[in-house]
């Protein structure tokens, strides 16, 4: 598809953190962009502040009528949209070009240098810092996550190198075209996709052989490629690590050179393997490694992964991505070691039935790790009730004594009377828009 001839583009599921990217890419680049979502977020409110058109209603009619031309319009769809959305059939039962986000991106980034970040674990972070490394060699970012330094999942630079977060859901990433890649992690995952872990682990193998220059993959995966690890031997190598007033501070061993004294903000091991991953795929692609030095120095986060909303002598908040076992476990690891001597509460949303089910004694041992927990039910997004798999089914696992389930209306109360100094809000639906409420509410007090 020649998407210069495109004039319009029209996405269903525009409020997606992938979607939204694109759609802001498209809008920036001259096309017409308007678009469906399920419910109005901060994504589409800063999508309609840019002057994209956005709806809320699934309906035909509210299909802008220049959209209506079907030979200048491009549809692009999220798998999540349910097979009966009527606008979405209409688009495809009268010959609209219709293409899945994943196709869409492949389409964008297959003429470029394609930097692309691929896991079950750290990618948005990882694509994140990648893209702020490249920021000054004009790369464009599409990226998963709302990138602190930029307030976007977008960063804008020319067409010659693109940096593409791989997603392995629906197996999208094999619709793309890297040159260089990295795997940061292969746990089991999406298994309502793909059934058995087996399948999934394929599916990482056909995207590292899609990779025509060089794969980097963190030690120990199943995957031929430049190692990468932290205190211990690999192609890149992270070590004399030290904590200094609250960042990490550690040298870089590469294959052919080594930088000292590197400073990364962000707390956790996982985070300082992301960095690691970042900085490798950097050095190959050739930019310097006192360039990238610099831009790990200066590099603020990513929204929801271990962001800090409170953080004062009294009571830290913690919003956070985290939803699934390994993710929670990291979140865990990263707090004791900030915080060794606090009580630690964990307020956690569950996201999807089916991962519920499949891991639900590993989320149980994750959540234990936690002094308390908070538990609300499970957010569905795409499914349908699984019988017997439930919240309260879950908790029955925890192991700690002090755990509880609770509404999304009562959260804030229920938080207010808990001593822990440390609060982590973990989950993937919409516990992210209850943040603020809670930030405002232990805010007040800790006035008193």
């Amino acid at each position: 598809m020649n998407l210069k001839t495109i004039h319009n583009v029209y996405f269903i599921g525009i409020g997606g953190i992938g979607m939204s990217a694109i759609a802001r890419y498209f809008s920036v680049n001259g096309k017409v962009v308007a678009g469906y979502d399920k419910t109005p977020t901060p994504i589409t409110k800063s999508l309609e502040e840019i002057g994209i058109e956005v709806s809320f209603e699934d309906d035909v009619k509210n299909i802008p009528i220049s959209f209506l031309h079907k030979e200048k319009t491009l549809v692009v769809y999220t798998p999540a949209v349910p097979k009966n959305h009527l606008q979405l059939n209409y688009f495809k039962n009268n010959g609209y070009a219709v293409l899945k986000r994943a196709e869409v991106l492949g389409e964008i980034t297959k003429n470029t240098f394609c930097l692309a970040v691929a896991g079950t674990h750290g990618k948005t972070t990882t694509s994140s810092i990648l893209g702020h490394i490249m920021q000054p060699e004009k790369a464009t970012s599409f990226l998963g996550g709302i990138a602190e330094n930029y307030n976007s999942n977008l960063i804008l630079g020319e067409d010659k190198v693109s940096v593409v977060e791989a997603d392995e859901f629906d197996r999208s990433f094999l619709k793309l075209s890297p040159n260089i890649a990295c795997v940061t992690s292969m746990d089991a995952d999406h298994l309502d996709i793909y059934g058995e872990n087996e399948f999934l682990q394929q599916s990482f193998r056909d995207f590292a052989s899609k990779v025509s220059d060089t794969l980097i993959v963190a030690k120990g995966l199943p995957l031929k490629g430049l190692t990468y690890a932290v205190n211990e031997e690999a192609d890149y190598k992270a070590y004399n690590v030290k904590i200094e007033e609250g960042k990490y501070v550690f040298d870089v061993k590469t294959p052919t050179s080594e930088i000292k004294n590197i400073v990364f903000h962000l707390p956790g091991n996982h985070n300082m393997m992301n960095a690691l991953a970042a900085l490798a795929i950097a050095d190959v692609y050739g930019v310097s490694l006192e360039k990238v030095k610099k831009q790990l120095g200066s590099f603020k986060g990513v929204q929801r992964r271990f962001s800090y909303k409170i953080k004062t002598e009294d009571v830290v908040l913690i919003d956070d991505y985290a939803h699934h076992p390994t993710e929670i476990k990291a979140v865990a690891q990263s707090v004791r070691e900030m915080y060794p001597k606090e009580k630690v509460l964990a307020v956690f949303q569950p996201h999807l039935f089916s991962r519920t089910r499949d891991f639900a004694d590993d989320f149980a041992e994750a959540l234990s790790l936690f002094d308390e927990v908070l538990l609300l039910d499970i957010y569905p997004a795409r499914e349908l009730p699984i019988k017997g798999v439930t919240s309260s089914w879950l908790l029955e696992k925890i192991t700690i004594d002090t755990k509880k389930l609770v509404s999304k209306e009562k959260l804030s109360d229920e938080i207010i009377k808990s001593e822990s100094k440390i609060v982590a809000m973990l989950g993937a639906g919409d516990i992210g828009l209850l943040v603020d409420e809670v930030k405002n509410k232990l805010e007040e007090k800790h006035k008193k």
